[in-house]
């Protein structure tokens, strides 16, 4: 797999999953749209670890910085 995501959003991705965490742990959000939530931030923490994702393969899309060699 090759990087296709920038630090910023990388950032970004991990901040979205700690709120929708914090909403879900303290029953702000709660019911089937809870378990919705809790999936998306699942895969926003894959990709953020990651620094791949998926879709952005499939759009063409990178937002990392050209490495010069």
């Amino acid at each position: 797999m090759k990087r296709n995501m920038g630090k910023i959003d990388k950032i970004v991705r991990f901040t979205i999953t700690v709120i929708i965490a914090l909403l879900v742990y303290y029953r702000v959000i709660e019911g089937a749209l809870s378990y919705i939530l809790l999936t998306v931030a699942a895969v926003f923490l894959l990709t953020s670890l990651t620094g791949f994702c998926p879709l952005y393969g499939l759009f063409g899309l990178n937002t990392c910085k050209a490495r010069k060699k």
